[in-house]
């Protein structure tokens, strides 16, 4: 490669040199460009030949000076995250490489990956459909053997620090929330988790998932927290009845295994205590329009109430 100027929003050529190293001797970067959807790291698609034979990787970089700072080895993490999730019945994505300090990847912590076939679907065709893939992709995630694991889930938000919000009219609501969210936690067997498993996260093709990425907060955990984390996202989405149809369908697919407990819900949600919902920017990146933080902030509220009738 040359060495070129590259607008901001392209990886540096030294990100670029490690990418050519990391794919093998004799290959060559033909192009970089930006991924949609991602919101707390640099993502782009890279396409690479070699012995004339092209194929397209993913390279993450971690630019946050505040996320690395609480968690410096956010590479690593995402590296071993994707060695285990290589054992799910669902497919993930291949590590190629990484580099923890970004010494070799111009001065960002990165990930190196293959690409997955499909797409982001957030509004789909047959809701029933999607809710049936959705859960049992969480399912085959949950059947990865947590093992020795070394990072452990840990709610964001402490719920003995936790107020209810400002934003809301439901304060009755939250107020019993919160209380139960700082109560004793449901007996559960510790999963390999996703942590972050929601449909931007869930890639289709066919009318199938065809994988599942982003993988960097993975953890040994309460599978549970998985299904109540999808479930906030789509009741913020679409509602309240998109929540229930994939817990619904979460429960068939897991029968007896199934991990679903209201209380995860109600720690989920104390996430949202320090400040309204809003519109999550990677919903607009795959061609939501219409929410606004008024629509979001009272689906919060709703799903709240829905999730409270279950306790």
């Amino acid at each position: 490669m040359t060495e070129t100027a590259r607008p901001a929003h392209e990886p540096s050529a030294e990100a670029l040199r490690w990418v050519e190293r990391a794919a093998g001797t004799g290959a060559r970067v033909r192009s970089a460009s930006p991924l949609a959807g991602a919101t707390s790291s640099l993502l782009y698609a890279v396409e690479v030949e070699r012995g004339g034979v092209a194929f397209e990787l993913v390279l993450r970089q971690f630019a946050s000076a505040e996320w690395l700072k609480e968690e410096p080895d956010l590479a690593r993490h995402e590296a071993e995250a994707l060695r285990r999730a290589a054992r799910a019945g669902v497919p993930a994505p291949e590590l190629v490489a990484f580099d923890e300090t970004g010494d070799e990847a111009g001065g960002r912590p990165s990930t190196l990956m293959t690409r997955l076939p499909g797409r982001v679907v957030l509004r789909p065709d047959d809701s029933g459909a999607w809710a049936r893939g959705l859960a049992e992709a969480a399912v085959s995630v949950h059947e990865v053997p947590a093992g020795d694991f070394p990072w452990e889930f840990y709610p964001y938000t402490d719920p003995a620090r936790a107020a209810p919000p400002e934003w809301s009219s439901a304060r009755g609501l939250w107020e019993r929330a919160i209380e139960t969210a700082r109560g004793p936690r449901p007996a559960f067997i510790p999963r390999f988790i996703h942590r972050d498993y929601h449909p931007n996260n869930v890639l289709w093709q066919g009318g199938r998932v065809s994988g599942v990425v982003d993988w960097v907060n993975a953890c040994r955990g309460p599978g549970g927290f998985d299904v109540t984390w999808c479930r906030q996202n789509l009741a913020l989405l679409h509602g309240v009845a998109e929540a229930d149809r994939f817990l619904s369908a979460y429960e068939r697919a897991a029968g007896s295994g199934s991990e679903y407990h209201p209380y995860w819900d109600l720690l989920a949600l104390t996430e949202l205590t320090a400040g309204p919902p809003g519109v999550y920017e990677g919903w607009a990146a795959f061609g939501v329009e219409g929410l606004t933080d008024e629509l979001t902030s009272r689906r919060a509220d709703e799903y709240l109430a829905s999730v409270l009738a279950r306790v």
